[in-house]
C-alpha cells in the first residue's frame, strides 16, 4: 500500500489539514493518508501547546469514519527529539509492505536541507508538495524524489486558530464539528 506521511502537531487539527489530507488521498496515487502527530519537543518551551493525547483525540474526532486517512502515534514512543529519518526508519521495519511517501508544504521544502540525514530521506523516498503562500519550493522543487502536486492553496494556521480564539473569536466554520465542539467545551486555547 502507497502511504502519504502528513507529520504536524496539529495545534489544533483543523479544516486546511483535513483538506490536504483528503485532497492528497483521493486526486493522488496514495491509497491512504496518516496524521503523524508529533509530540511535544521537551526542549522547546510547552506555551499554547496541548497535550500528545488531547491534540492526538482532536485529531481522531477531525477523521470520523473516514477511511482513507488514519491517525499515527508513531513518534510518541520514539526517542525525543523526533527526527523525521528515524521515524521513517521504524516504520519501515513495523509496516514492510508499504511505501512511505512524505507529505509537507512548499515552505518546508525550502529549508529540508536543514534536516537530520535530508540526503537519506531523498534517496529513499519520495517527497509529494503541496503549495503555501510565498513560497516556491526552493532549490530541491527540481529533485527527481519530489513532486510538486497541484492541491488548492489553504492558508489557514494553528496559529491563526489558536489566537482568535484567545481573542474571543467564533471560529467554528475553520474546524471540523467534532474539533470545535470540543475545543469549546474544554475552553482550549482561551487564556
Amino acid at each position: 500500500m502507497k502511504v502519504g506521511l502528513f507529520f504536524g502537531s496539529f495545534n489544533p487539527v483543523h479544516n486546511g489539514h483535513m483538506m490536504i489530507a483528503n485532497y492528497f488521498a483521493e486526486f493522488t496515487d496514495l491509497e491512504q493518508v496518516w496524521l503523524v502527530v508529533s509530540p511535544h519537543n521537551p526542549l522547546k518551551p510547552a506555551g499554547s501547546l496541548l497535550n500528545d493525547y488531547q491534540r492526538l483525540h482532536l485529531v481522531e474526532a477531525a477523521i470520523g469514519s473516514y477511511k482513507k486517512i488514519k491517525i499515527s502515534k508513531i513518534e510518541f514512543g520514539l526517542p525525543k527529539p523526533s527526527y523525521t529519518i528515524n521515524t521513517l526508519v521504524h516504520l519501515n521495519e513495523k509496516f514492510p509492505q508499504h511505501e512511505f511517501v512524505l507529505i509537507m508544504g512548499s515552505d518546508n521544502l525550502v529549508t529540508f536541507h536543514k534536516w537530520k540525514n535530508f540526503e537519506q530521506i531523498l534517496e529513499n523516498y519520495k517527497i509529494y508538495i503541496y503549495p503555501r503562500p510565498d513560497s516556491d519550493g526552493g532549490e530541491l522543487k527540481n529533485h527527481p524524489s519530489v513532486k510538486i502536486i497541484q492541491a488548492p492553496l489553504i492558508e489557514i494556521s494553528s496559529t491563526f486558530i489558536r489566537q482568535a480564539i484567545k481573542e474571543g473569536k467564533d471560529v467554528r466554520f475553520y474546524l471540523p464539528e467534532s474539533v470545535y465542539n470540543y475545543i469549546d467545551e474544554m475552553n482550549f486555547y482561551k487564556k
